[in-house]
């Protein structure tokens, strides 16, 4: 589900983008989420603690960095090929190690930093085609990576106190009036018919994206979700190339499978490493 979430919301921004500007299209999407938790909390009252405004300071400085991330990641699909966008997502978690042991202090162990040179190596060839020229808006989806990469680490601290649903709602509230302030307030009213259906799938897709992916690393292993999340780029790229015309690029394809097998890799010894540290931690058996 977490694929097809994802490759529908691609879509539907791009066609929405037809007819409005992204901030118009990401404000829609924040009203549907407030209005969603609103709706929520009304009719299962268990659910309005997640309404109360707390760590409102950290709540701003985290949704602020994802809105520069939603904003960049909406100009990167309506500008750059599907391909090549989703494949520099995964920059996310390589910067994610960076961000981890520069805020968070956590070690940058030996599989750690291999993730993050092996994760270079394939953004170099992803970035730097055979020309040797860097095309400037490839710096849209890698900007976009690097705040998500930082509102995770934001998300991380908040969730040690608040609810999953607090954090979705601050989320869209906050940055509901960052939306409205770059968009065009005539659109509310010019909304022409054609939008309608990618406008609804933006707002749905991506709840349902983020939905998907959660539970799918609720019940699956890391090691067994990540290289599955790989799958987006071929998925992408071929709905790219049917629909809009858009060439595959091998060395897309082979850049992106450089950081997901480096992502592994890593993820495969950090695993050994803390088991190891946990075998030599347990005292002896008493014989």
């Amino acid at each position: 589900m977490a694929l097809l979430s994802l490759s529908c919301m691609a879509v539907s921004m791009r066609e929405a983008t037809r007819y409005m500007g992204v901030a118009d299209a990401l404000a829609a999407r924040c009203v549907v989420g407030v209005v969603g938790v609103l709706f929520a909390a009304i009719l299962f009252p268990s659910l309005r603690g997640a309404l109360a405004p707390r760590r409102l300071g950290l709540h701003a400085l985290r949704n602020g960095v994802h809105f520069v991330g939603q904003y960049a990641w909406g100009l990167s699909v309506s500008l750059l090929p599907f391909a090549r966008v989703f494949a520099l997502e995964f920059a996310t978690p390589v910067l994610t190690v960076l961000f981890a042991a520069l805020l968070l202090r956590e070690r940058l162990t030996m599989p750690r930093l291999f993730t993050v040179l092996v994760g270079a190596a394939g953004l170099v060839v992803i970035t730097v085609p055979k020309t040797g020229e860097v095309d400037p808006l490839m710096l849209l989806p890698l900007a976009s990576s690097a705040a998500f990469a930082l509102a995770g680490i934001f998300t991380k601290r908040l969730t040690a106190t608040v609810t999953a649903l607090s954090v979705m709602f601050w989320m869209n509230a906050m940055q509901l009036p960052l939306n409205l302030a770059g968009a065009d307030w005539g659109f509310w009213r010019s909304v022409p018919d054609a939008a309608l259906l990618p406008l609804l799938g933006v707002c749905v897709s991506g709840s349902l994206a983020q939905y998907a992916m959660a539970n799918a690393f609720r019940h699956g292993d890391a090691m067994v979700v990540v290289p599955l999340d790989f799958l987006r780029v071929p998925l992408i790229a071929l709905v790219g190339a049917v629909f809009y015309g858009e060439a595959l690029e091998p060395a897309v394809l082979v850049g992106a499978g450089i950081i997901v097998a480096g992502i592994v890799a890593g993820l495969r010894a950090e695993a050994s490493r803390q088991v190891a540290v946990q075998g030599a931690a347990d005292p002896a058996p008493i014989r």
